[in-house]
């Protein structure tokens, strides 16, 4: 009975420790932030926080889903698919809703063209993150189009398991081949970057007036 309990006593605390890993990442960040962003759009720092940590929480349950398909098994279909990947995609599209904000998956190697990088801007920072690894997340300014905000961008690592979708061209599942023509996401190998959660959070009138306040 020892034996059987031990491995998931050992889940349970990788679980704590990587829950507060997740939130001294978002305090860290917080400190990093570009003064010219918080000054230019300025938003809510309890906000900013609040991002970070979704993310966080979003990637791990990326990373959860994928795990499933570790081991020998059939080959991935689009089945697999939606139960794999879909559910990250509305995870990130209800986070969206919920707060007002624009969240995105962002990839150089796309398969879905919908996650194509859309400006100067994403497109650097997938280049700076592909060049330095250590970087995990970052705050930008918003871009004109957008408006007046901030942008948070994540990193997306491939875990070993991603690798039974996108590994080599040939090795790829055939729903790949059959229903992504222009498939670029492959060739992959494990601990690669894979993309980007791309945030915008728009300008807050609360931190606006909060910034503006003068001391009584």
């Amino acid at each position: 009975m020892a034996q059987i309990l031990l491995p998931s006593l050992r889940r349970l605390a990788l679980t704590a420790l990587a829950s507060l890993a997740m939130v001294l990442l978002g305090a860290l960040l917080l400190t990093v932030a570009p003064p010219a962003a918080q000054a230019d759009a300025p938003v809510d720092p309890a906000t900013l926080a609040k991002a970070v940590v979704a993310m966080e929480q979003l990637d791990q349950m990326r990373i959860a889903l994928a795990s499933t398909l570790e081991g020998p098994s059939e080959e991935p279909t689009m089945e697999t698919m939606k139960e794999v990947c879909k559910p990250v995609g509305m995870k990130a599209a209800a986070i969206g809703q919920e707060n007002g904000w624009q969240v995105r998956q962002v990839a150089a190697k796309f398969r879905n063209p919908d996650h194509a990088p859309v400006g100067a801007q994403e497109r650097e920072v997938i280049d700076l993150f592909l060049r330095q690894p250590a970087i995990t997340g970052l705050w930008q300014p918003a871009t004109a189009e957008q408006g007046a905000g901030v942008n948070y961008y994540r990193r997306i690592n491939v875990e070993p398991s991603c690798l039974a979708c996108h590994g080599t061209k040939a090795s790829r599942p055939a729903f790949v081949k059959e229903n992504y023509p222009a498939d670029r996401a492959f060739d992959f190998q494990a601990g690669d970057l894979r993309g980007m959660y791309a945030v915008f959070i728009p300008e807050t009138p609360q931190a606006h007036d909060t910034l503006g306040e003068t001391p009584g």
